[in-house]
This record gives C-alpha cells, sequence and structure tokens, in this order.
C-alpha cells in the first residue's frame, strides 16, 4: 500500500494530465449587510427561493448569512467561474441597500436575541434544521455562528484511483484502497493545517460587538474596534468555531472513527455527527445518514474547511488558492507519516499557535515533541511542494510562486495586507468599501453581459 504512495511510482505509471484529474467544487458563506456595516436583519430574499431546495444559494446558520454552492466540477477554473456567477448573482439580486461582507469574523452585529435563526417551512426536515440550529445557538452563541469561511470541496478521479488500484494489487477492496487513501490525506491535513492558515489566513480585527474570548485575544483597540498585530486568523484560533471540548477522534479506519464519533453522541458532548468541527471532512454518499453512509459506501470526497474568507478576491477565495490547495493535497497523498502518538493534540496547538500568532517573529511550533522554527519547517514543505511539481511536471509555476512571495516577505500574506487596511481606515470601514465595490462590479458584469452565453441560467428556476 505504501509503496504506491511516492514520486516516482506515480511518474512511471501517470502522465500529469492524468494526476491531475480530479473533482472540484466549492461552498461560500457570507453575511448581508447595511452600508453602515451592520448586520441586516431581514428575511432571506424571496428571488432565491425555498432554503432547503435551491441547491446553490441558501442560508447556513442565519438568516442573513447566505451560503453559496456549486456543482462539481473537473477544474478549478469551472468551480470558481461558478462561484463568480453565484457572488454576482447574489450581489445584484439583494436588496439596493445590502452587500455581502467579504470576511470571516462578522460585521456590527446587534444583540445575540435579535440575531435571526434560519426559518424553513413546516415539514419535519424543515422543522428539525431550526431546531438543530436553536440548539447551537443556546451551545456556542448566535454571535459565533455568524463567523463564515470557505469549504473546498476535492476529489480524486475515479480514472486515477482505479488505476492506483491496479497498480498496488491489495488484498483488499477497491472500496477499502479509496478510503485509506483519503484517510491518510485527512490524517496528513490536519498535521499540515497549519500551513493553510499561514498561507491563506485573512481575519485579524473585529468590531467591539464579537464575542469577547476572540476580543481579548487581539493586542490593540481603536475606538469600537480591535485587531491583533500578531495573528493570521481569529476564525481558526482558539476563539473561532470549535467543540467546547476537545475530541480526537481515530482515523485509522472508519470502524474506529464511526464508533468514536457515536460514543461522542451517547455520552453527549456531540449532537449529531455534523456537530463534530474539524479543519477537514470526510463525507459520503448519503449526507442524511452520516455514519452509516460512510461505512457503507465509503468516503465520496473530502471537505477542507480551514479557508478564510479572502477579502482581496471577490469570490472570497482566488483560483490561484483553489490550484495551491490541490497541490496541496497532493503532498498529503505522497508525504510519509510518522507514529507519534500524540499528533492529533500537537496538530491543535500548532493550528492555533499559527493563527494567533503567525506574524511574530521566529515563532516555534511542535513537530513529534520537540520546538521548531515554523519559517525552516514552512520553508522545507515549499521545497516538497517543488519537488512534487517539478519532477511530475504538474504546471503549478504560478501557485509555487505565488507562496514564495509569500514567505520571501510576509507583507504578501493576506492577513497582513488587511491588518495595513486595518490601521489604515479601520475595519468596518475598509470591508464596506470592500463589499460596496464587489457589489458594483457583480452589477457591472451582469449589465454587460458577461455570463449570456454560460449556461449558468439553472438557478433561475424555481425553488
Amino acid at each position: 500500500m505504501k509503496d504506491c504512495f511516492n514520486i516516482d511510482i506515480l511518474k512511471s505509471h501517470f502522465r500529469s494530465d492524468e494526476i491531475l484529474e480530479a473533482n472540484f467544487g466549492l461552498e461560500r458563506e457570507g453575511l448581508r449587510v447595511h452600508s453602515d456595516g451592520c448586520l441586516s436583519l431581514t428575511k432571506h430574499p424571496e428571488i432565491f427561493g425555498d432554503k432547503l431546495k435551491n441547491p446553490y444559494i441558501t442560508t447556513d446558520f442565519s438568516e442573513s448569512q447566505v451560503e453559496m454552492i456549486t456543482p462539481t466540477f473537473k477544474t478549478t477554473k469551472e468551480a470558481h467561474d461558478f462561484l463568480l456567477y453565484l457572488t454576482d448573482y447574489v450581489n445584484k439580486s439583494i436588496a439596493d441597500d445590502e452587500y455581502i461582507w467579504n470576511q470571516s469574523i462578522p460585521c456590527i452585529l446587534p444583540h445575540s436575541s435579535e440575531i435571526p435563526i434560519a426559518q424553513y417551512a413546516d415539514d419535519e426536515k424543515s422543522v428539525q434544521s431550526y431546531e438543530y440550529r436553536r440548539a447551537l445557538a443556546k451551545k456556542y452563541g448566535t454571535k459565533k455562528q455568524l463567523i463564515s469561511g470557505i469549504h473546498y470541496n476535492f476529489s480524486f478521479s475515479e480514472k486515477m484511483m482505479k488505476k492506483l488500484y491496479q497498480i498496488n494489487n491489495p488484498k483488499i477492496s477497491y472500496q477499502e484502497f479509496k478510503n485509506e487513501i483519503y484517510l491518510k490525506v485527512v490524517r496528513n491535513y490536519l498535521r499540515y493545517k497549519w500551513v493553510v492558515i499561514y498561507l491563506l489566513g485573512c481575519s485579524v480585527a473585529s468590531h467591539e460587538s464579537f464575542t469577547c474570548d476572540c476580543i481579548k485575544l487581539m493586542n490593540t483597540k481603536k475606538d469600537t474596534e480591535y485587531y491583533t498585530t500578531e495573528g493570521v486568523s481569529f476564525r481558526n484560533a482558539s476563539c473561532g468555531y470549535k467543540n467546547l471540548i476537545k475530541l480526537y477522534p481515530r482515523y485509522d479506519n472508519l470502524e474506529n472513527f464511526t464508533a468514536d464519533v457515536n460514543k461522542y453522541i451517547q455520552e453527549g458532548k456531540l449532537s449529531e455527527a455534523k456537530e463534530l468541527y474539524t479543519q477537514i471532512r470526510m463525507k459520503s454518499k448519503n449526507p442524511d445518514n452520516f455514519l452509516e453512509s460512510l461505512l457503507n459506501d465509503g468516503i465520496a470526497y473530502i471537505e477542507i474547511r480551514t479557508v478564510d474568507i479572502n477579502s482581496f478576491d471577490i469570490c472570497g477565495l482566488s483560483q490561484t488558492d483553489m490550484d495551491f490547495l490541490h497541490l496541496f493535497v497532493l503532498f498529503l497523498l505522497l508525504e510519509d507519516e510518522n507514529d507519534y502518538e500524540k499528533w492529533q493534540e500537537e496538530s491543535l496547538l500548532n493550528e492555533e499557535l499559527v493563527a494567533q500568532f503567525g506574524l511574530m517573529d521566529n515563532l516555534q511550533l511542535i513537530k513529534e515533541g520537540h520546538k521548531v522554527s515554523m519559517e525552516k519547517w514552512i520553508h522545507e514543505i515549499y521545497d516538497q511542494l517543488e519537488k512534487i511539481n517539478n519532477q511530475l511536471e504538474l504546471s503549478f509555476d504560478e501557485v509555487l510562486s505565488n507562496i514564495k512571495e509569500k514567505l520571501d516577505n510576509p507583507k504578501n500574506l493576506y492577513s497582513r495586507k488587511l491588518l495595513d487596511l486595518v490601521k489604515s481606515d479601520g475595519y468596518i470601514n475598509t470591508q464596506v468599501k470592500i463589499a460596496k465595490n464587489n457589489k458594483k462590479e457583480s452589477i457591472t458584469r451582469f449589465n454587460a453581459g458577461y455570463y449570456d452565453k454560460k449556461g449558468y441560467g439553472m438557478i433561475h428556476e424555481n425553488y
């Protein structure tokens, strides 16, 4: 099994285009706000139809929180193009005095009791959806529910998987083989998620109306706003949206993983499986019966949940960063694992260290029980990414150039760019300007007929 996960095997059996064949999907959350930066308290716009039936535009926790979902595509460009369309369609369809907040940390918030939980119809599924959100509000607080982000959905092509299976000729079924591949990627992602947080983090400030546990971690106050000069992502920091109890399910096989999650539910630590908030999720064929489907049908794809909304891209995520995540997944597949027992505890510590202190000089992380320089470690990982790209001829040169610019000069990090704007113009003012410019850009694109021949009319159907 292990032998098929190395560059030499891939290089000798696969063309570069075969390695790059994959499936991509995106989910993007965004708050509706007014021009003063305050949360809009109006209902989910009727133009988007039934929240539970529209597969492209729905809500997350709140009536005020739009969620955009792309179909699955074969390329990152197609997925990003469709997310741009959804973003533009939402921007032009919401009220004239409403805008989409292009940031993970919320806008100016009212009292917790005034934040509207998403409302649904009267059928059983709708009632369950509402009651689940109400329980989350009571447990975690409504304000924390409004933290927004990007979910990056990924699966390898069946062609690549089947070819790997034939090359390896294991004494297990094809589905078990696929599960082992994804489980390895998931384990390694948990080990190295801090890299994604550092490179893509973009949540460094907050209004005073947000939660106290997040504000108190920020080291600078300016009028009614707070910001950090040390961190890169408070969405991923200790104050972010996480389980109240630290949970470490086993990822060695699906039987142990599902047994652990069921145990957490029985012990009252989780209300149901989807309340397990991890940086990456294994997704099954039947989301309504996740654990049983995971055991019976196997892992269908993985969902990376670490990514902050990038305030500098109208979609909240650039195509270059989508390609980086693709290359990163290949690195996770090829990277050898160690048998260090406390790897999950260590990975959580590194996650929060980078999120809260990633801009500090000489930051030390923990690797197999020993302190290591974050700067040295991330350069070693960059070298591995470069090696994979060059030896497999994957054409990720632009991605690597983008990463190198950030590593050579942290001023190129999204977090640092946003920090500079917050220092000069303020947090709310900066984000309102961005939201207004994005809406103007979206409307201009629609009015110019940009989408007339792209065949995206499906979201206009009556849901």
